[in-house]
């Protein structure tokens, strides 16, 4: 049961009247001490300066104490490749075994090793990826998805004809790899061009092998972990009186690279946000789930099968598949590129491929196993 309105009126006058001076005090004692503040403010120049002096001290301390605020000379992964150089294949009484070769389901290479390829997902053995960088074409050889029969826009250059592609945004000529199977030139996204902001020398409807090294040496979790040329990465912490009694089979434990081979298309359907990171892996959509691993070397243009890597013997871990992706996942690639603390504005376009490695070259280890995510 209310009490009558009678009796609730003249209390809850006086309480609201109560409210309103208090709030009325309340704000006058507010505007008195921002007042206040403000001559203060006006009056104590010294002071503030002294606070932002204070401040920025502070900050220099940690900047220089932090490797994220490092000045630009202290990459400290600088330096640190191991100078092989190539050497003709024929003066070797032994070579060791090149990459990229056949990776072909059910292909053995003609080279007996005794060292076997790391099937691990390359984190279990401690490795992190220290860089990343792509070639025209592929290199390696996957019938069926990257061969001979491969088409581009500018069609496929069967080898051993090696016509050498002109790279006019990268400002080099490199020499071409094989071609996926997908390009369709009656299809808009393998034609439509793309406007690239921060990849060089790109084009939609071509094909690249991906590569990924790896390396358990590695700046692994530090703003130095990216390194072009990628060998500085590799070798970065490598602890020399270790490595004078590392056997081929830890070295092959140890240093690995991903390979995986794309199609580029003007498609956002096709969009894959992080490439830096190593293989892409989606069960959905087949990618990292046929894998060829055996041991190899480094590849690139300088190499062939009369001049050999001495790089070697090296895990490979490569996609037989090859995939479509979108112009702007390598876009984003390239931004990622330019955003690390160390320089690789060298890797930001297509390098040359290194020709087929022939069979009595390539080791006859090969495994095959499914990546996960």
């Amino acid at each position: 049961m209310c009490p009558p309105a009678s009796d609730s009126k003249p209390q809850d006058n006086t309480k609201l009247k109560a409210a309103v001076g208090f709030l009325s005090l309340a704000t006058i004692a507010l505007l008195a001490s921002t007042i206040a503040l403000a001559v203060s403010g006006n009056n104590s120049t010294t002071t503030s300066s002294e606070a932002s002096s204070a401040t920025s001290s502070d900050f220099s301390s940690s900047k220089a104490s932090s490797n994220f605020f490092a000045s630009d000379d202290a990459n400290v992964c600088a330096g640190a490749k191991l100078a092989f150089d190539n050497q003709l294949c024929a003066d070797l009484e032994v070579p060791g075994p090149q990459a990229g070769g056949n990776v072909t389901k059910g292909y053995v290479g003609g080279l007996a090793v005794d060292v076997v390829p790391n099937t691990k997902p390359y984190y279990q053995s401690s490795m992190c990826p220290v860089n990343v960088h792509w070639h025209l074409g592929s290199e390696h050889y996957s019938y069926g998805e990257y061969d001979e029969n491969g088409d581009g826009p500018h069609g496929n250059i069967p080898r051993p004809d090696w016509a050498a592609r002109d790279l006019a945004a990268a400002g080099e000529t490199v020499p071409d790899g094989f071609r996926c199977h997908h390009y369709d030139a009656s299809d808009p996204k393998f034609t439509t061009p793309y406007e690239w902001k921060h990849c060089k020398g790109m084009e939609v409807g071509e094909t690249y092998e991906v590569h990924w090294p790896h390396s358990a040496a590695g700046a692994c979790g530090t703003v130095n972990q990216y390194q072009t040329p990628f060998y500085d990465g590799v070798f970065c912490n490598l602890d020399m009186d270790a490595f004078s009694t590392l056997a081929a089979q830890d070295i092959a434990n140890a240093v690995g690279v991903h390979g995986q081979v794309f199609t580029i298309v003007n498609d956002e359907s096709y969009f894959y946000p992080d490439m830096m990171r190593g293989m892409i892996i989606d069960e959905e959509m087949g990618m990292g789930q046929d894998i060829a691993y055996y041991t190899g070397s480094t590849t690139g243009e300088t190499r062939s099968n009369e001049m050999c890597s001495m790089y070697t013997p090296i895990t490979w871990q490569v996609d037989r598949k090859c995939h479509m992706i979108s112009a702007s996942s390598f876009d984003k690639l390239c931004y990622d590129m330019k955003m690390q603390r160390d320089d690789m504005s060298d890797d930001l376009h297509a390098h040359g491929s290194r020709e087929l490695v022939k069979d009595d070259l390539v080791a006859n280890n090969q495994a095959r196993k499914t990546l996960r995510a």
